[in-house]
Protein backbone atom coordinates (compact mmCIF):
# COMPACT_ATOMS: atom_id res chain seq x y z
CA UNK A 1 0.00 0.00 0.00
CA UNK A 2 3.01 2.40 0.64
CA UNK A 3 4.27 1.55 -2.64
CA UNK A 4 0.74 2.14 -4.52
CA UNK A 5 0.37 5.76 -2.59
CA UNK A 6 3.69 6.94 -3.31
CA UNK A 7 3.59 6.28 -6.46
CA UNK A 8 0.23 8.07 -6.74
CA UNK A 9 1.80 11.49 -5.37
CA UNK A 10 5.21 10.89 -6.93
CA UNK A 11 4.14 10.58 -10.47
CA UNK A 12 2.15 13.56 -10.93
CA UNK A 13 4.85 15.73 -9.11
CA UNK A 14 7.83 14.89 -11.22
CA UNK A 15 5.75 14.91 -14.58
CA UNK A 16 4.78 18.23 -13.55
CA UNK A 17 9.23 19.16 -12.41
CA UNK A 18 10.40 18.25 -15.64
CA UNK A 19 7.33 20.09 -17.55
CA UNK A 20 8.36 23.28 -15.93
CA UNK A 21 12.01 22.82 -16.38
CA UNK A 22 11.34 21.59 -20.06
CA UNK A 23 9.32 25.15 -20.66
CA UNK A 24 11.90 26.63 -18.60
CA UNK A 25 14.79 25.44 -20.36
CA UNK A 26 12.68 26.06 -23.99
CA UNK A 27 12.68 29.67 -22.79
CA UNK A 28 16.04 30.40 -21.66
CA UNK A 29 17.33 28.85 -24.90
CA UNK A 30 15.12 30.84 -26.92
CA UNK A 31 16.31 34.17 -25.19
CA UNK A 32 20.03 33.34 -25.97
CA UNK A 33 19.20 32.31 -29.59
CA UNK A 34 16.98 35.99 -29.77
CA UNK A 35 20.07 37.96 -28.27
CA UNK A 36 22.83 35.96 -30.57
CA UNK A 37 20.83 36.91 -33.23
CA UNK A 38 20.13 40.44 -32.08
CA UNK A 39 24.17 41.27 -31.57
CA UNK A 40 24.72 39.70 -35.58
CA UNK A 41 21.95 41.90 -36.90
CA UNK A 42 23.46 44.96 -34.75
CA UNK A 43 26.96 44.37 -36.30
CA UNK A 44 25.41 44.10 -39.77
CA UNK A 45 23.93 47.65 -39.68
CA UNK A 46 26.91 49.24 -38.13
CA UNK A 47 29.50 47.59 -41.01
CA UNK A 48 26.81 48.29 -43.76
CA UNK A 49 27.18 52.06 -42.61
CA UNK A 50 30.46 51.68 -42.78
CA UNK A 51 30.93 50.24 -46.23
CA UNK A 52 28.70 52.74 -47.51
CA UNK A 53 31.28 55.33 -46.83
CA UNK A 54 33.84 53.24 -48.29
CA UNK A 55 32.85 52.06 -50.83
CA UNK A 56 32.12 55.69 -51.95
CA UNK A 57 35.49 56.71 -51.39
CA UNK A 58 36.95 54.26 -53.28
CA UNK A 59 38.98 53.45 -50.89
CA UNK A 60 39.33 49.27 -48.78
CA UNK A 61 42.11 50.40 -46.84
CA UNK A 62 40.26 52.02 -43.64
CA UNK A 63 37.29 49.11 -44.24
CA UNK A 64 40.02 46.49 -44.31
CA UNK A 65 41.38 47.76 -41.31
CA UNK A 66 38.06 47.88 -39.08
CA UNK A 67 37.72 44.41 -40.72
CA UNK A 68 40.96 42.86 -39.18
CA UNK A 69 40.46 44.70 -35.69
CA UNK A 70 36.80 43.56 -35.28
CA UNK A 71 38.07 39.97 -35.91
CA UNK A 72 40.49 40.13 -33.53
CA UNK A 73 38.66 41.33 -30.78
CA UNK A 74 35.18 39.53 -31.53
CA UNK A 75 36.28 36.61 -33.35
CA UNK A 76 33.60 37.53 -35.96
CA UNK A 77 34.14 37.67 -39.72
CA UNK A 78 33.32 40.66 -41.78
CA UNK A 79 33.26 40.97 -45.69
CA UNK A 80 32.24 43.81 -47.52
CA UNK A 81 31.21 42.79 -51.88
CA UNK A 82 31.35 45.13 -54.42
CA UNK A 83 28.52 45.25 -56.85
CA UNK A 84 30.02 42.80 -58.86
CA UNK A 85 30.28 40.03 -56.06
CA UNK A 86 33.74 39.93 -55.34
CA UNK A 87 35.37 40.55 -51.96
CA UNK A 88 36.40 44.17 -51.96
CA UNK A 89 37.18 44.45 -47.70
CA UNK A 90 37.84 41.04 -45.81
CA UNK A 91 40.93 41.51 -43.71
CA UNK A 92 42.65 38.33 -43.44
CA UNK A 93 40.56 36.11 -44.51
CA UNK A 94 40.14 37.76 -48.17
CA UNK A 95 41.10 34.43 -50.08
CA UNK A 96 38.43 32.49 -47.96
CA UNK A 97 36.20 30.68 -50.41
CA UNK A 98 32.47 31.07 -49.33
CA UNK A 99 29.79 28.24 -49.47
CA UNK A 100 27.36 27.89 -52.18
CA UNK A 101 24.57 29.03 -49.36
CA UNK A 102 26.43 32.11 -48.69
CA UNK A 103 26.83 32.75 -52.15
CA UNK A 104 23.53 32.32 -52.57
CA UNK A 105 22.80 34.89 -49.61
CA UNK A 106 25.03 37.33 -51.34
CA UNK A 107 23.64 37.33 -54.84
CA UNK A 108 20.54 38.08 -53.27
CA UNK A 109 21.76 40.97 -51.30
CA UNK A 110 23.19 42.22 -54.22
CA UNK A 111 19.21 42.05 -56.13
CA UNK A 112 18.15 44.67 -52.86
CA UNK A 113 17.23 42.03 -50.50
CA UNK A 114 17.81 42.76 -47.03
CA UNK A 115 18.94 40.15 -44.32
CA UNK A 116 16.57 38.01 -42.27
CA UNK A 117 16.96 35.65 -39.18
CA UNK A 118 17.60 32.25 -40.08
CA UNK A 119 15.79 29.82 -38.36
CA UNK A 120 16.97 27.20 -36.20
CA UNK A 121 16.04 24.02 -34.00
CA UNK A 122 15.26 24.94 -30.18
CA UNK A 123 18.01 23.72 -28.57
CA UNK A 124 21.09 25.11 -31.06
CA UNK A 125 22.39 28.01 -32.57
CA UNK A 126 22.13 27.89 -36.61
CA UNK A 127 25.46 29.33 -38.11
CA UNK A 128 24.48 30.40 -40.96
CA UNK A 129 25.66 33.73 -42.09
CA UNK A 130 23.37 37.41 -42.01
CA UNK A 131 23.99 39.40 -45.29
CA UNK A 132 22.86 42.88 -45.84
CA UNK A 133 22.59 44.97 -49.00
CA UNK A 134 24.52 48.29 -48.86
CA UNK A 135 22.47 50.90 -50.38
CA UNK A 136 23.44 54.63 -51.18
CA UNK A 137 20.29 57.16 -52.97
CA UNK A 138 18.45 53.74 -52.78
CA UNK A 139 20.90 51.81 -55.35
CA UNK A 140 22.93 49.09 -54.79
CA UNK A 141 26.44 49.66 -54.73
CA UNK A 142 27.35 46.27 -52.39
CA UNK A 143 26.77 43.79 -49.54
CA UNK A 144 27.96 42.74 -46.14
CA UNK A 145 28.42 39.59 -44.67
CA UNK A 146 28.81 38.93 -41.06
CA UNK A 147 29.32 34.87 -39.99
CA UNK A 148 29.65 34.75 -36.42
CA UNK A 149 31.09 32.04 -34.38
CA UNK A 150 28.27 29.95 -32.37
CA UNK A 151 30.75 28.85 -29.33
CA UNK A 152 29.82 31.24 -26.99
CA UNK A 153 25.88 30.83 -27.12
CA UNK A 154 25.72 27.14 -27.67
CA UNK A 155 28.24 26.83 -24.12
CA UNK A 156 25.56 29.17 -23.06
CA UNK A 157 22.77 27.42 -23.79
CA UNK A 158 24.36 23.95 -22.51
CA UNK A 159 25.57 25.86 -18.87
CA UNK A 160 21.50 26.63 -18.57
CA UNK A 161 20.45 23.23 -19.37
CA UNK A 162 22.59 21.75 -17.18
CA UNK A 163 21.78 24.12 -14.61
CA UNK A 164 18.33 23.42 -15.11
CA UNK A 165 18.63 19.57 -15.65
CA UNK A 166 20.02 19.60 -11.96
CA UNK A 167 17.28 21.88 -10.33
CA UNK A 168 14.76 19.74 -11.87
CA UNK A 169 16.88 16.77 -10.55
CA UNK A 170 16.99 18.15 -6.79
CA UNK A 171 13.71 19.00 -7.02
CA UNK A 172 12.50 15.35 -7.65
CA UNK A 173 14.59 14.33 -5.03
CA UNK A 174 13.37 16.46 -2.44
CA UNK A 175 9.89 15.69 -4.19
CA UNK A 176 10.82 11.67 -3.34
CA UNK A 177 11.85 12.30 0.25
CA UNK A 178 8.48 14.60 0.96
CA UNK A 179 6.24 11.83 -0.37
CA UNK A 180 7.93 9.52 1.43
CA UNK A 181 7.54 10.93 4.53
CA UNK A 182 4.26 11.90 3.71
CA UNK A 183 3.49 8.07 2.76
CA UNK A 184 5.10 7.10 6.21
CA UNK A 185 3.01 9.43 8.33
CA UNK A 186 -0.41 8.59 6.68
CA UNK A 187 0.61 4.83 7.15
CA UNK A 188 2.26 4.38 10.08
CA UNK A 189 -1.17 4.29 11.83
CA UNK A 190 -1.86 1.50 9.34
CA UNK A 191 1.49 -0.41 10.18
CA UNK A 192 0.66 -0.46 13.93
CA UNK A 193 -3.06 -1.63 13.33
CA UNK A 194 -1.67 -4.51 11.40
CA UNK A 195 0.90 -5.32 13.61
CA UNK A 196 -1.48 -4.85 16.45
CA UNK A 197 -3.92 -6.94 15.06
CA UNK A 198 -1.23 -10.13 14.09
CA UNK A 199 -0.48 -9.53 18.12
CA UNK A 200 -3.87 -9.86 18.93
CA UNK A 201 -4.50 -13.25 16.57
CA UNK A 202 -1.61 -14.54 18.30
CA UNK A 203 -3.22 -14.47 21.62
CA UNK A 204 -2.02 -11.18 23.34
CA UNK A 205 -5.15 -10.19 24.18
CA UNK A 206 -3.50 -6.80 25.79
CA UNK A 207 -1.49 -5.55 22.45
CA UNK A 208 -2.97 -1.94 21.50
CA UNK A 209 -1.79 0.81 18.88
CA UNK A 210 -0.13 3.53 19.92
CA UNK A 211 -2.74 7.12 19.57
CA UNK A 212 -1.64 10.28 18.43
CA UNK A 213 0.10 9.95 14.71
CA UNK A 214 -1.11 10.07 11.34
CA UNK A 215 -3.71 12.06 10.00
CA UNK A 216 -7.00 12.83 12.16
CA UNK A 217 -9.17 9.97 10.49
CA UNK A 218 -6.91 7.81 11.24
CA UNK A 219 -6.33 8.80 14.99
CA UNK A 220 -10.29 8.19 14.90
CA UNK A 221 -10.19 4.87 13.52
CA UNK A 222 -6.83 3.92 16.02
CA UNK A 223 -9.00 4.92 18.85
CA UNK A 224 -11.93 3.10 17.91
CA UNK A 225 -9.85 0.03 16.80
CA UNK A 226 -8.60 -0.05 20.45
CA UNK A 227 -12.00 0.13 21.86
CA UNK A 228 -13.10 -2.53 20.36
CA UNK A 229 -10.22 -4.51 21.61
CA UNK A 230 -10.95 -3.16 24.92
CA UNK A 231 -14.26 -4.95 24.37
CA UNK A 232 -13.17 -7.97 23.18
CA UNK A 233 -11.37 -8.56 26.22
CA UNK A 234 -13.83 -7.98 28.21
CA UNK A 235 -15.96 -10.38 27.12
CA UNK A 236 -13.05 -13.33 26.48
CA UNK A 237 -12.60 -12.67 30.02
CA UNK A 238 -16.25 -13.28 31.17
CA UNK A 239 -15.67 -16.34 28.77
CA UNK A 240 -12.80 -17.65 30.54
CA UNK A 241 -14.73 -16.84 34.07
CA UNK A 242 -17.74 -18.74 33.22
CA UNK A 243 -15.38 -21.42 31.59
CA UNK A 244 -13.97 -21.70 35.18
CA UNK A 245 -17.60 -21.58 36.65
CA UNK A 246 -18.77 -24.15 33.99
CA UNK A 247 -15.82 -26.45 35.06
CA UNK A 248 -16.71 -26.74 39.03
CA UNK A 249 -20.47 -26.46 38.37
CA UNK A 250 -20.27 -29.99 35.77
CA UNK A 251 -17.76 -31.65 37.07
CA UNK A 252 -19.22 -32.14 40.32
CA UNK A 253 -22.36 -33.57 39.33
CA UNK A 254 -21.26 -35.45 37.11
CA UNK A 255 -18.94 -37.12 39.56
CA UNK A 256 -21.78 -37.43 41.75
CA UNK A 257 -23.48 -39.04 38.98
CA UNK A 258 -20.99 -41.50 38.38
CA UNK A 259 -20.64 -42.50 42.27
CA UNK A 260 -24.50 -43.05 41.89
CA UNK A 261 -23.82 -45.15 39.09
CA UNK A 262 -20.83 -47.31 41.19
CA UNK A 263 -23.55 -47.52 43.91
CA UNK A 264 -26.65 -48.63 41.84
CA UNK A 265 -24.49 -51.25 40.02
CA UNK A 266 -24.19 -53.14 43.46
CA UNK A 267 -27.33 -53.87 43.88
CA UNK A 268 -28.05 -55.19 40.34
CA UNK A 269 -27.74 -58.52 38.67
CA UNK A 270 -24.78 -59.89 36.40
CA UNK A 271 -27.50 -59.14 33.72
CA UNK A 272 -27.09 -55.72 34.12
CA UNK A 273 -23.23 -55.87 33.96
CA UNK A 274 -22.82 -55.07 30.04
CA UNK A 275 -25.43 -51.55 30.83
CA UNK A 276 -23.71 -50.51 34.05
CA UNK A 277 -20.69 -50.81 31.85
CA UNK A 278 -21.90 -49.26 29.03
CA UNK A 279 -23.44 -46.22 31.74
CA UNK A 280 -19.69 -46.05 33.03
CA UNK A 281 -17.86 -45.59 29.96
CA UNK A 282 -20.69 -42.43 28.65
CA UNK A 283 -19.93 -40.84 31.90
CA UNK A 284 -16.10 -41.42 31.57
CA UNK A 285 -16.49 -40.18 27.84
CA UNK A 286 -18.24 -37.58 29.10
CA UNK A 287 -15.68 -35.98 31.60
CA UNK A 288 -13.24 -35.87 28.90
CA UNK A 289 -15.91 -33.92 26.34
CA UNK A 290 -15.87 -31.67 29.20
CA UNK A 291 -12.21 -31.21 29.32
CA UNK A 292 -11.95 -30.98 25.91
CA UNK A 293 -14.39 -28.21 25.81
CA UNK A 294 -13.32 -26.33 28.97
CA UNK A 295 -9.52 -26.15 26.82
CA UNK A 296 -11.04 -24.55 23.97
CA UNK A 297 -13.54 -22.07 25.88
CA UNK A 298 -10.15 -21.25 27.93
CA UNK A 299 -7.69 -20.45 25.53
CA UNK A 300 -9.12 -21.02 21.84
CA UNK A 301 -6.98 -24.76 21.59
CA UNK A 302 -6.89 -27.65 23.68
CA UNK A 303 -4.00 -30.13 24.51
CA UNK A 304 -4.38 -33.29 22.32
CA UNK A 305 -3.82 -36.57 23.32
CA UNK A 306 -2.78 -38.59 20.27
CA UNK A 307 -3.13 -42.46 20.14
CA UNK A 308 -3.51 -44.95 18.04
CA UNK A 309 -7.40 -44.77 16.78
CA UNK A 310 -9.43 -47.53 14.33
CA UNK A 311 -11.96 -44.39 13.09
CA UNK A 312 -13.78 -48.33 12.41
CA UNK A 313 -14.45 -49.24 15.75
CA UNK A 314 -15.09 -45.85 17.28
CA UNK A 315 -18.17 -45.37 14.31
CA UNK A 316 -19.36 -48.82 15.55
CA UNK A 317 -19.50 -47.71 19.29
CA UNK A 318 -21.24 -44.51 18.52
CA UNK A 319 -23.87 -46.29 15.91
CA UNK A 320 -24.36 -48.35 19.01
CA UNK A 321 -24.54 -45.48 21.44
CA UNK A 322 -27.19 -44.06 19.13
CA UNK A 323 -29.46 -46.50 18.26
CA UNK A 324 -31.84 -46.25 21.00
CA UNK A 325 -32.18 -41.84 20.48
CA UNK A 326 -32.66 -42.89 17.01
CA UNK A 327 -35.06 -45.38 17.60
CA UNK A 328 -37.35 -43.23 19.21
CA UNK A 329 -37.78 -41.70 15.49
CA UNK A 330 -37.77 -44.95 13.90
CA UNK A 331 -34.84 -44.06 12.45
CA UNK A 332 -31.88 -47.03 11.42
CA UNK A 333 -28.51 -46.29 11.77
CA UNK A 334 -26.41 -48.90 10.13
CA UNK A 335 -22.67 -49.46 9.94
CA UNK A 336 -20.79 -48.85 6.80
CA UNK A 337 -17.57 -48.73 5.48
CA UNK A 338 -14.03 -50.60 6.09
CA UNK A 339 -13.76 -52.81 8.54
CA UNK A 340 -10.67 -50.94 10.10
CA UNK A 341 -9.14 -47.64 9.20
CA UNK A 342 -6.19 -46.77 11.74
CA UNK A 343 -4.92 -43.39 12.12
CA UNK A 344 -3.21 -41.24 14.93
CA UNK A 345 -5.55 -39.00 16.34
CA UNK A 346 -7.08 -37.70 19.67
CA UNK A 347 -9.64 -40.17 20.31
CA UNK A 348 -12.28 -38.19 22.73
CA UNK A 349 -12.08 -34.79 20.11
CA UNK A 350 -12.61 -37.30 17.05
CA UNK A 351 -15.66 -38.81 18.76
CA UNK A 352 -17.28 -35.77 20.10
CA UNK A 353 -17.54 -34.19 16.32
CA UNK A 354 -18.79 -37.58 15.53
CA UNK A 355 -21.94 -37.14 17.80
CA UNK A 356 -22.23 -33.50 16.96
CA UNK A 357 -22.70 -35.09 12.80
CA UNK A 358 -25.22 -38.06 13.82
CA UNK A 359 -27.32 -36.21 16.26
CA UNK A 360 -27.41 -33.45 13.60
CA UNK A 361 -28.54 -36.09 11.15
CA UNK A 362 -31.03 -38.10 13.59
CA UNK A 363 -32.60 -34.71 13.79
CA UNK A 364 -33.20 -33.81 10.81
CA UNK A 365 -33.99 -37.26 9.19
CA UNK A 366 -37.52 -38.09 8.15
CA UNK A 367 -38.95 -40.79 10.38
CA UNK A 368 -38.56 -44.16 9.14
CA UNK A 369 -35.58 -43.28 6.88
CA UNK A 370 -31.74 -44.51 8.07
CA UNK A 371 -28.21 -43.43 8.71
CA UNK A 372 -25.15 -44.53 7.31
CA UNK A 373 -21.98 -44.48 9.60
CA UNK A 374 -18.44 -45.52 8.38
CA UNK A 375 -15.10 -45.14 8.07
CA UNK A 376 -13.07 -45.37 5.05
CA UNK A 377 -9.58 -44.35 3.77
CA UNK A 378 -9.53 -42.34 0.48
CA UNK A 379 -6.46 -41.59 -1.01
CA UNK A 380 -3.90 -39.85 1.41
CA UNK A 381 -7.09 -39.25 3.90
CA UNK A 382 -8.94 -41.20 6.72
CA UNK A 383 -12.38 -40.38 6.59
CA UNK A 384 -15.54 -40.74 8.71
CA UNK A 385 -18.62 -40.09 7.21
CA UNK A 386 -22.31 -39.35 8.19
CA UNK A 387 -24.89 -39.78 5.38
CA UNK A 388 -28.43 -39.30 6.12
CA UNK A 389 -31.01 -39.39 3.84
CA UNK A 390 -33.34 -35.99 5.14
CA UNK A 391 -34.06 -32.67 2.93
CA UNK A 392 -30.46 -32.05 2.12
CA UNK A 393 -29.05 -28.55 1.49
CA UNK A 394 -28.57 -26.55 -1.55
CA UNK A 395 -24.33 -25.84 -2.52
CA UNK A 396 -24.56 -22.77 -0.65
CA UNK A 397 -26.07 -23.82 2.12
CA UNK A 398 -24.01 -26.97 2.10
CA UNK A 399 -20.40 -24.09 2.39
CA UNK A 400 -22.67 -22.28 5.40
CA UNK A 401 -23.71 -25.24 7.28
CA UNK A 402 -20.39 -25.07 9.41
CA UNK A 403 -20.69 -21.47 10.71
CA UNK A 404 -22.07 -20.64 14.06
CA UNK A 405 -25.47 -20.04 14.45
CA UNK A 406 -26.28 -20.64 11.05
CA UNK A 407 -29.59 -22.58 10.48
CA UNK A 408 -31.44 -23.54 7.00
CA UNK A 409 -34.77 -21.49 6.72
CA UNK A 410 -36.28 -24.25 5.49
CA UNK A 411 -35.96 -25.51 9.30
CA UNK A 412 -36.75 -22.34 11.49
CA UNK A 413 -39.13 -24.42 13.53
CA UNK A 414 -36.90 -27.06 14.68
CA UNK A 415 -35.05 -26.95 18.00
CA UNK A 416 -31.61 -26.29 18.03
CA UNK A 417 -28.86 -23.60 18.35
CA UNK A 418 -26.69 -24.15 15.28
CA UNK A 419 -23.39 -24.58 17.02
CA UNK A 420 -23.55 -28.70 16.67
CA UNK A 421 -21.12 -28.36 13.22
CA UNK A 422 -19.43 -25.79 13.87
CA UNK A 423 -18.23 -26.73 17.54
CA UNK A 424 -17.11 -30.35 15.47
CA UNK A 425 -15.06 -27.88 12.83
CA UNK A 426 -13.44 -26.24 15.82
CA UNK A 427 -12.52 -29.69 17.64
CA UNK A 428 -11.14 -31.18 14.16
CA UNK A 429 -9.26 -27.94 13.54
CA UNK A 430 -7.27 -28.87 17.01
CA UNK A 431 -6.26 -31.95 15.32
CA UNK A 432 -5.17 -30.79 11.89
CA UNK A 433 -8.07 -32.31 10.87
CA UNK A 434 -11.51 -30.51 8.64
CA UNK A 435 -14.83 -31.24 8.21
CA UNK A 436 -16.58 -31.10 5.09
CA UNK A 437 -20.69 -30.86 4.35
CA UNK A 438 -21.85 -31.90 0.72
CA UNK A 439 -25.52 -32.94 -1.05
CA UNK A 440 -25.19 -36.69 -1.00
CA UNK A 441 -26.38 -38.84 -4.25
CA UNK A 442 -29.61 -39.14 -4.41
CA UNK A 443 -30.85 -36.98 -1.96
CA UNK A 444 -29.79 -36.39 1.88
CA UNK A 445 -27.07 -35.22 3.35
CA UNK A 446 -22.98 -36.37 3.55
CA UNK A 447 -20.70 -35.11 6.45
CA UNK A 448 -17.17 -36.18 6.34
CA UNK A 449 -14.97 -35.49 9.36
CA UNK A 450 -11.28 -35.79 7.61
CA UNK A 451 -7.95 -36.68 9.15
CA UNK A 452 -5.15 -35.64 7.43
CA UNK A 453 -2.87 -37.87 5.46
CA UNK A 454 0.49 -36.84 7.61
CA UNK A 455 -1.44 -38.36 10.84
CA UNK A 456 -2.48 -41.65 8.80
CA UNK A 457 -0.84 -44.57 10.37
Amino acid sequence: MRRRLTVVFLVPLIVVLVALGGVTGWSAVRSVQQSFYAEQLGDLGYFATSARQALRSGSPAVMDAEVRRFQEVYGIEVTVFDLTGSPWAAGDHGDTVLSEGDAQRVRLALSGRRAEQPTSSAWIVSDAALVEPVFDDGDVIGAVLVTGGTQTPQTVILRQTLVLGLIVVLLCALGILLVAGLARWVLSPVRRLDETMAAIERGEMDARVAEGTGPPELRRMTRVFNGMADEIERVMTRQQEFALNASHELRNPLNALLLRVEHLATGLGREWDHDVEETREEGRRMTRILETLLGLARGGRTDSTMSAVDLAAVAGRRVEAWQEVAAQRAIVLRRTGESSVMTITDRTIVESALDAAIDNAVKYSPEGSSIEVGAQRAGDECRLTVRDHGPGLSPEDASAAADRFWRSADNGDMPGTGLGLAIATDLLATVGGELRVQGADGGGLLVALVVPAEAAA
